[in-house]
């Protein structure tokens, strides 16, 4: 799990993300963990990336579980509640 000390570091995490590399977890000093799923616009199944990654079935089903438990928020919800000091 990587520590993001940057709102420039968090865009090249984002950036740097593709089918292979679909998702991500990280921490923020102030702000907890947070794990980052990319979804492209793809007609392959999810199913198939989870067959081919065997962490990625448990934490899809994190983040479902924290999704019901009302923790979950928006990239542009996190990226708004973002300010320099976080990063401090």
């Amino acid at each position: 799990m990587g520590k993001i000390q940057s709102p420039e570091e968090l865009m090249k995490y984002i950036d740097d993300m593709d089918s292979e590399n679909s998702v991500v977890q990280f921490s923020i000093p102030g702000k907890g963990k947070f794990t980052l799923v990319l979804q492209e616009e793809d007609a392959q199944p999810i199913k198939f990336d989870v067959g081919k990654n065997p962490n990625l079935e448990r934490m899809f089903n994190e983040s479902e579980q924290q999704y019901k438990k009302g923790l979950g928020i928006s990239t542009s919800e996190l990226l708004e509640s973002l300010s320099e000091k976080d990063f401090m």
